[in-house]
C-alpha cells in the first residue's frame, strides 16, 4: 500500500495559496480518479486502486507545521512504511511551477517536512517538490500564504497533465527511473 499526501492549510482563507500547491494538486489526481475524500485521522483521505495498488490520499487537516501528526496515524493504521509514502509539498527555492522528485532528505527549511521527519522519525520517504518562487519584497511566512495570481494558476493548470502522469507512473516506475524522466529541465 501507498501513500500519497498533498500538503496545506485547511480552511477557506487558505484555499489557493502558495502554501496549498500540495492541496491543489492532489485535489487534481482525487478528481481525475473520481474519488470523494472522507475525513479520519485529522485529514482528508481517499482510497483508490492504481496498476493493482492500494493507495490512499491524504490531505492533512492539522495546518501544514503539524502535518507528520496526521501522517503517522495513516502510516501506523495501513501499515506503510515510509519509503511508500510521496508527499506533494511547495519549494520556495524553486522558480514557480518547476518539479523535482527527491527521493528522502532533510526539510530543507520547510516546517511541514520537518513535522513529518519528526513523526515518522526517518527522513526516508519521498517528495514532490513544486515552486513557488520567492519575493524578496514579502516576509517570508507572509508570501507562502499570499494568494496565487492569474499567473501562477494559469502555470499550475498548464502542469496538471504532467503531474496526473507522474503520479501514475509513480506504480510504474522504480524511482529512480521516474526522477530522471521527471526531474529533466
Amino acid at each position: 500500500m501507498k501513500l500519497i499526501v498533498g500538503l496545506g492549510n485547511p480552511g477557506s482563507e487558505y484555499h489557493n495559496t502558495r502554501h496549498n500547491i500540495g492541496y491543489y494538486f492532489i485535489d487534481r489526481f482525487a478528481e481525475y480518479n473520481k474519488v470523494i475524500f472522507k475525513e479520519k485521522f485529522n485529514g482528508l483521505y481517499a482510497k483508490i486502486k492504481i496498476n493493482k495498488q492500494d493507495v490512499i490520499l491524504v490531505k492533512p487537516l492539522t495546518y501544514m507545521n503539524l502535518s507528520g501528526e496526521c501522517i503517522i496515524q495513516f502510516a501506523k493504521y495501513y501499515k506503510i512504511k515510509p519509503q511508500d509514502i510521496l508527499v506533494i509539498h511547495d519549494d520556495l527555492d524553486m522558480e514557480f511551477g518547476k518539479i523535482k522528485l527527491k527521493e528522502f532528505g532533510s526539510s530543507g527549511g520547510h516546517n511541514g517536512i520537518k513535522n513529518i521527519i519528526l513523526n515518522l522519525k526517518t527522513e526516508d520517504f519521498k517528495r514532490l517538490k513544486i515552486g513557488i518562487g520567492k519575493n524578496k519584497l514579502i516576509e517570508t511566512d507572509k508570501y507562502v500564504i499570499g494568494k496565487f495570481t492569474k499567473e501562477n494558476l494559469e502555470i499550475l493548470k498548464s502542469k496538471e497533465e504532467k503531474i496526473i502522469n507522474l503520479l501514475l507512473d509513480y506504480f510504474k516506475l522504480p524511482f529512480n527511473d521516474l526522477m530522471s524522466k521527471y526531474n529533466r529541465r
